[in-house]
C-alpha cells in the first residue's frame, strides 16, 4: 500500500534539505551519517526515509535544486535587453547575489558532487555546462578586440567563473563590500584590468638605489 503524504510533506522536505546543507557544508557529505541527519532534523531515521530514499537522494536534491535555480536566474539576466557589457554585468551580479544567499549549497556543490552516481553527476554537470555556455557567449559579445577564439574561449570563461565561485572561501556578504559592489569589482577588473581601471593613477615603478661603492680594505681589493 502506498504511503500517504501529509499536507506539509514538501515543507518538511525543504526543511530536511536545509538542515542537510548546513551539515554537509560544515563536516562534509562522507563524514555525515543518516543518524547525524536525523539528529539535525530532530526526526527519527525512519521518518527521514519517509521523505528521502537515501542520503545520496538528499545530496542530489540539494545540488539539483541549487544549480537549477542558479541557471534560471542567469538565463533571466542573460535575456535582458541591454548592451553586451551591461548584460554580462547583470549575469555576474545574479550569480554573486545568489551564491551570497546560499553559501552552504555552493560549498556542497564544489566539494561533494563526485559522491553522486555517474548518471546523477551527468545531470548536474549538464546544467553547469549550460551556465558556462551562457557566460562564454556573453564574453564573446563583449569581446570587441577579438581576443577570444576556440582555443581561449574556455580559459577566459572559466577564469571569470573561478573568480566568482571560489569567493565563498573569503568573501563575507555581510562585510563592508556588498554582493552587488563585489560583482561590479569582478566585472571591471576582469574586463578592464586592474591597472587600466578608469581613474587609476599610475604609480611610479620603484627603482633600486645605486649600489654603494665597495669599501676597500687594502690596495687592489
Amino acid at each position: 500500500m502506498a504511503r500517504t503524504r501529509s499536507d506539509n510533506f514538501e515543507a518538511i522536505q525543504q526543511s530536511i534539505l536545509k538542515q542537510a546543507v548546513d551539515l554537509f557544508a560544515s563536516q562534509g557529505y562522507m563524514r555525515s551519517t543518516i543518524a547525524d541527519l536525523a539528529d539535525a532534523c530532530e526526526v527519527s531515521r525512519g521518518a527521514l526515509y519517509h521523505y528521502f530514499d537515501s542520503k545520496e537522494a538528499i545530496l542530489f536534491a540539494i545540488l539539483h535544486n541549487h544549480v537549477s535555480k542558479l541557471l534560471a536566474i542567469i538565463e533571466a539576466a542573460a535575456g535582458e535587453r541591454e548592451g553586451a557589457r551591461a548584460q554580462l554585468h547583470r549575469m555576474v551580479e545574479a550569480i554573486v547575489e545568489y551564491n551570497a544567499r546560499s553559501p552552504g549549497e555552493q560549498v556542497v556543490l564544489l566539494n561533494d558532487l563526485t559522491f553522486l552516481d555517474k548518471k546523477e553527476q551527468e545531470i548536474i554537470e549538464g546544467l553547469e555546462r549550460h551556465i558556462v555556455d551562457l557566460f562564454a557567449d556573453a564574453l564573446v559579445r563583449v569581446d570587441s578586440h577579438g581576443r577570444i577564439d576556440r582555443k581561449t574561449k574556455k580559459v577566459y570563461t572559466m577564469s571569470l567563473l573561478g573568480m566568482i565561485n571560489y569567493s565563498y572561501t573569503w568573501f563575507d556578504p555581510a562585510g563592508s563590500v556588498e554582493p552587488r559592489e563585489f560583482a561590479a569589482i569582478i566585472c571591471d577588473t576582469f574586463l578592464d584590468g586592474f591597472a587600466a581601471s578608469a581613474g587609476a593613477v599610475p604609480r611610479p615603478v620603484p627603482v633600486d638605489p645605486p649600489a654603494a661603492p665597495r669599501r676597500r680594505t687594502r690596495a687592489g681589493s
